[in-house]
This record gives structure tokens, sequence and C-alpha cells, in this order.
């Protein structure tokens, strides 16, 4: 069985510790890995040589530093199917699926690489003649990357490439649940040749994690994961005033105006609830139909959501895999009974299934009312919950109506109603007659619940940034 060992200051490293974290296959229920976890000791360790490498890799040209995360970018590609084989097993995904996921990984460090010569300064007028005002861009130091399960690899380097261009270093946690892709990415590192200490991956339990993110010289934290987990980080974050950035739940409300492509936008919306069962932040998480339309569309929803089917992705890549653990299927099943008995109509799917495997089915709730609990709270899973409305005002009010305000969804042909969504939705991304996709030319951040600071784009690179003003007399 395959037993993975963390990654500091340029090496692997022997274990200090006989603690062992077993990762599950989800499709299958079979322990697959284990990985050993750090002592604090291992982890402020790792702190440490990350500080002491950020000295020397802050002074190096970003052109230079660019040419290692273009090797970093090359490594990734090349360790593709390794890391994209390990992912499969941990997380239930199709190795195609898990493979595209690395490559997307190298695509988004080559594409922070290339901001290298466009970390940009400002010079402010003085109101003084004989002054000069310059801001300058500086690394903020160590940060501290905590990694998500559902997109374990992508992630990574979604936080890890934008803080390296920046010249700051990091140590990271991979999520217990999927740990050994990160370790075959520290091959890739390693592969790359960049300096000792500039990537650190250690897998630990929650203490230790408390210890890494408490470290005075962690200057920043930055979080993929859930609300409860942004509290926690927050509170970390107090210890020494260290900088969050927070990606956190999502809800996202699909509004179906009548005049839309009903075919397209139920096909849609039924393949962003059931890619990765449903466990993705920007996955459609309610949907207001209009009233006219509701029936035919409602119809057309339980008949794609009706012809999805789950399995194991190893054996057939086409079937909807597994949630992350049964605790998260029996969370998800939970919602779905309470969402029934306060009056939600089942068209298809909530049925527990047997056998092995953490699946859920493909499930569509009609009939249900704004103040449920289902349309309240994240499910993070397959699940579709339909409110009818009369009028676009109507479901502009309902979707802002929320907690969250991460990811929004309009399906119309008119452009007035495209506008009237575009200046009055609450969330920090709209998507019109599309599925969100997180283009990593964009930016990714959420408002209310949904998170502080923002991944992707130009703007999540400068969150690895911190400004200082430099006044000069002459």
């Amino acid at each position: 069985m395959r037993l993975d060992r963390n990654f500091a200051n340029g090496c692997f490293i022997d274990a200090a510790s006989d603690e062992l974290i077993a990762v599950t296959n989800p499709a299958t229920e079979a322990v697959i890995a284990h990985v050993t976890g750090v002592t604090e000791a291992e982890a402020i360790a790792a702190v440490d040589a990350a500080a002491a490498a950020q000295k020397g890799w802050r002074k190096l040209p970003s052109a230079e530093r660019a040419v290692y995360l273009h090797k970093l970018a090359d490594a990734l590609t090349e360790c593709a199917p390794a890391i994209g084989a390990a992912l499969a097993l941990e997380s239930g995904k199709s190795v195609a699926d898990a493979t595209n996921e690395a490559i997307y990984a190298g695509q988004i460090t080559r594409y922070h690489a290339e901001w290298a010569r466009r970390i940009e300064g400002e010079v402010i007028p003085s109101d003084t003649p004989d002054e000069n005002l310059v801001l300058h861009r500086e690394p903020i130091g160590v940060v501290a990357c905590l990694i998500p399960f559902n997109y374990p690899v992508y992630t990574f380097m979604r936080k890890v490439a934008p803080a390296l261009i920046a010249g700051n270093t990091v140590v990271v946690r991979p999520s217990n649940n999927t740990p050994t892709s990160a370790f075959e990415i520290a091959r890739a590192v390693e592969k790359a040749g960049l300096p000792a200490g500039v990537v650190n991956i250690l897998a630990m339990n929650h203490a230790t994690a408390e210890a890494l993110c408490t470290h005075p010289k962690v200057g920043m934290i930055t979080l993929t994961g859930s609300v409860g987990a942004g509290r926690k980080v927050l509170e970390y974050c107090k210890a020494n005033i260290a900088k969050p950035s927070l990606e956190l739940g999502g809800k996202t409300p699909a509004i179906i105006e009548a005049d839309a492509d009903l075919e397209k936008a139920a096909r849609d919306l039924v393949a962003s609830k059931t890619t990765h069962c449903g466990q993705l932040c920007t996955a459609i998480e309610r949907v207001y139909v209009q009233e006219s339309v509701h029936d035919r569309f409602v119809a057309l929803l339980k008949k794609h959501m009706s012809a999805v089917e789950s399995g194991d992705r190893a054996e057939q890549p086409s079937l909807m895999g597994p949630l992350v653990n049964d605790a998260s299927r029996q969370s998800i099943h939970g919602m779905v009974e309470r969402a029934i008995a306060a009056g939600a109509t089942l068209e298809t799917g909530g049925k527990l299934p047997q056998g092995k495997g953490f699946f859920y089915p493909a499930t569509l709730l009609s009939n249900c009312r704004q103040d449920m609990e289902i349309i309240e709270e994240e499910t993070f899973g397959p699940i579709m919950p339909v409110v009818k409305y009369r009028t676009l005002d109507e479901a502009l009010e309902m979707a802002n109506d929320h907690q969250f305000g991460l990811s929004s969804v309009l399906y119309t042909e008119n452009y007035r109603s495209a506008m009237k969504i575009a200046n009055g939705i609450e969330a920090g991304e709209l998507y019109v007659n599309r599925t969100p996709a997180d283009p990593y030319q964009g930016f990714h951040a959420g408002w209310k619940r949904s998170g502080l600071g923002g991944d992707d784009g130009k703007h999540g690179m400068l969150e690895f940034t911190q400004t200082r003003l430099v006044v000069m007399k002459y």
C-alpha cells in the first residue's frame, strides 16, 4: 500500500511521528494509502525553512521567479499522468478528469508566471512640489495555503503560483481526504528545481494546522473551504494579524426567464449539478423558474436528472462519481428528507443507494419555498431545488435574500433582463446563458459569507502582495 512522506525544505522527510492518516477511495471505501501526519515541531520547522528561503526568493527579479514557475508548469504537465492517477483513486474522479485537472494546474501556473513583468506600483502626485510619492508592491512573506478536497490539484496551484510569482514562499496543507495528489505535485516541484524551502507540503491533523497557521512568521492564510473553516481561519489570523484570503461556501442561484433556451438551460444546469457529484462551490444550488415555463422546465430537468447514473468512474467514466465520505452523504440525505417533510415534491432521486461507495443519486425537488433549509443552506451534492417566481424583480429579490454571494446564473435572451440582473445581483460572479467555470484570468471572489479576498487574474495575484509608500523629498 502507498505510504507518502511529507515534503519540506526541498526534500521528502522521514517521519518523526507514528501518526498515519488513512486515505480512502470514496467509490469503493477501500483504504488506498497512508500519509504520515507531521508533528507540530515539523510544521514549525517548515515555516522556519520557508521564512529563510523567502529572504532570497523575494530578491530574485520577478522574471527569474517566472523561469522557475515555467519549469514547474512543464513538470506538472509531464507528471500529469501520475498526479491524475493518484487524484482519481483518492477522489473518485475518472482518470481522464483527474489528469486534465493536473494539466489545468500547469496552465494556471504558466498564466501566473507571465505576471512577472506586470506587478506594478504607482507614482502618486504629491501636494509638495519637491516630493515624489512612490507606491511599491511587495511580497507578504510566508503564506499558509489550505487546500480543499474537491479540486485539490487545481486549487493547489491556483494559490501557490500567484503567491510565488509575487515573491512569497508557501507551506501547503492538503485536505486529509485527498493528500496523495499533493505529494505527486511535490515530485513536480522537485523536478522543476525550485530552491529549497520555497514550497513545503505537509499533511497534518487540526491541532498541528493551528500551530502552523498561528506561527508568527506566517503572514497570510489562504483557504478554500466552508464558512465554518473560514471562521476558524479568522481566529488563527487574529494571533498575529495575518492577512486572510477566504473562498468559502456558495449557494449559486440560477434564474430561468420565460424567453430562455429551456433545453440548453436544463442540460447545462444538470451538468453543473452532477459534475463531481455536485461538490463544487459554484455548482447550481437553487433554481428560480418563471411561472409560465415552470412546469415545462421542471419536466426537462427531471428528464435529464433521471438519466444520470452513479458508479465507480474507474470502471465507467461517464457515470457520476461519489461524495467525499459517508458523513456528507448522510447530511445531504437528511436535508432532502426534511425538504420533503416541509412540502417539497421529490421528482427524482432522493434514495440512499445500497452497496459500497459514498454515492447519492441526482435529486430534483420542485415546489420549494424560499424559507426552506434546502434553499438556505449549501448542500454540496447533486441536489437541485426549484422555486417558482412571477416577475424578474421577485426572482432577483429571492436570489439576493441569502447569506451567500459567490456565483450566480441567468438564462435569458433579453438584454434588458441581463442588465437588470448584472447590476443588481449580490454575488461576486454572474454567468449569462452558461454555468460557472471560473476563468483563471477573471477574479473569483465572494460577497457576504462567501469569502474575503479572492483568487485568479490580476486581482487574485495582488492578494499576495502588500504595499509600501516611499515619500521622497528632493
